[in-house]
């Protein structure tokens, strides 16, 4: 399916099935094809990413992926109060990418193409972005101190690998890049060998511990990613904030999405949503079908420790040291982009 086909048929779904909501505002676009051009193929392990704005201030349950005409969709919901403040939208690193291109869907009251008339100018101003790198590394610092070393092992390992891998953002920021999730070490590699960084991508990845691992291994941990996958879905009844990644439409995106990196010979980059799935996946499995967890508990475990070379908590710890002692250095590789980018302006 073509890009533009998506877009129509996500435009589509807003008008039938958002805007008779109540405290509808508007629609736009987001993720990882704000900025392709409609004629551009979309991958079967890419989706839609929709944003649908209401005045409420909790927002219905995030639909998460549906299949709508054809077109895989990522819907979420997000309040019309955490977009009032043009200049607070401009200083975050995940709102601002969607308003530096139109993305507007619909917009009834006319506030999100005034947003875009606000940011989309100053976005690439050396001040401004500056800032939304400094928003992406407090994340990193702020989720890093929020680790329950108290909690579930599959809960501690997102806990700290998700903050890990803002570390990329950093630099996606920096770059203009889209900060994008399940790519994101694609990406930044490819941000690092443009801005003559190429030696930092194995340090990002140590971080994460996959510098060095096999495509053997990670195609092996894979497999146990299908098994586990495909025993989460038919069970899972608790909502959870992640549950739209874990159905049949989320297939092509969470499982076969990796298997196409491995096919590219992108073994390392696929780590970190494997691993963020397989985790995910055993969140729902504790408290759904907890017989089925402990089951499949023992290829999660070895999943972290092949992959990322974590067995315990200590691990983890020593770890979330290791991040935190690196930012100075990611700091100093993000001003070095910003320096060079031709399209920093001021």
């Amino acid at each position: 399916m073509r890009i533009g086909s998506a877009r129509a048929a996500a435009a589509r779904w807003v008008a039938a099935h958002a805007r008779p909501g109540p405290g509808y505002r508007g629609a736009y676009f987001s993720g990882s094809t704000v900025g392709r051009p409609d004629d551009a193929e979309l991958p079967p392990s890419s989706d839609v990413d929709v944003v649908v704005v209401t005045e409420e201030d909790e927002p219905p349950a995030k639909p998460g992926k549906l299949r709508y005409e054809g077109a895989l969709l990522e819907i979420t919901y997000l309040p019309w109060a955490e977009l009032r403040d043009p200049e607070a939208v401009l200083s975050s690193y995940h709102l601002a990418g969607s308003f530096r291109r139109d993305t507007v869907i619909d917009d009834p009251t006319g506030g999100l193409r005034a947003l875009y008339a606000h940011v989309s100018p100053r976005f690439a101003e050396r001040d401004r972005v500056r800032s939304r790198c400094l928003d992406a590394r407090r994340r990193v610092e702020g989720r890093l101190a929020a680790f329950d070393a108290s909690a579930p092992f599959h809960e501690q390992v997102p806990a700290w690998m998700f903050p890990t891998g803002v570390t990329t953002h950093v630099l996606l920021v920096a770059a203009l890049r889209n900060p994008t999730v399940r790519l994101r070490y694609q990406a930044v590699r490819e941000v690092l060998d443009a801005y003559g960084q190429p030696e930092l991508y194995p340090e990002l990845l140590a971080l994460l511990g996959c510098a060095d691992v096999s495509e053997r291994v990670v195609r092996h941990h894979v497999g146990e990613l299908t098994r586990t996958f495909d025993a989460t879905v038919p069970v899972a009844r608790t909502p959870f904030f992640f549950s739209s990644d874990l159905t049949g439409q989320a297939r092509p995106v969470a499982v076969d999405g990796s298997l196409e990196l491995l096919d590219r010979g992108e073994h390392r980059e696929a780590v970190f949503w494997i691993v963020a799935t397989l985790a995910r996946c055993h969140t729902v499995l504790a408290v759904d079908e907890p017989a089925l967890h402990r089951e499949r508990l023992p290829a999660f475990e070895a999943a972290v420790a092949e992959l990322t070379g974590i067995t315990r908590t200590a691990d983890l710890l020593e770890r979330r040291a290791e991040v935190l002692a690196f930012l100075p250095r990611l700091g100093t590789a993000a001003e070095a982009v910003l320096a060079a980018n031709p399209d920093i302006t001021g």
